[in-house]
């Protein structure tokens, strides 16, 4: 009995410690991307800005005089029930791409490339999207 008890406590101890890893930057990425996806669902721009752009694309915003949340309304506000597929994710250094697969209610599915910086507070996009081909309809 107190050997399958201490086995069982090694166990549980081996376990928590597994919980306590870092994610790899590769999970970080794919967080961030299902936030932005679930964000851009629920039409919160607010934490697209301040939690999952990186400061480079906000800047870009500002200087062509548009506040980011009034930009992603513009280009997002019409746009229903989107879905972001996350395929591949590369990291090199403090940049890492990610290949996605992105669909929404009466618009074609596409396939596109989004580009995130590591920062300071973690994974930001830096580039939406770079479009390569649409994807045909199942």
């Amino acid at each position: 009995m107190r050997r399958r008890l201490a086995a069982v406590a090694a166990g549980a101890l081996v376990l928590a410690g597994c919980g306590n890893a870092k994610p790899s930057d590769e999970e970080q990425v794919r967080t961030t991307l299902t936030s932005f996806s679930r964000a851009t669902a629920a039409k919160d721009y607010q934490t697209i800005c301040d939690r999952l752009l990186a400061p480079s694309l906000i800047a870009a915003l500002k200087k062509i005089g548009l506040p980011c949340e009034i930009a992603l309304q513009q280009g997002l506000g019409d746009v229903r029930e989107p879905r972001l597929l996350v395929g591949a994710v590369t990291v090199q250094g403090k940049r890492a791409t990610a290949d996605v697969r992105s669909s929404a209610e009466g618009q074609p599915p596409s396939k596109d490339t989004i580009e995130l910086v590591r920062t300071d507070a973690g994974w930001r996009i830096s580039s939406l999207a770079k479009p390569s081909q649409p994807v045909p309809r199942p």
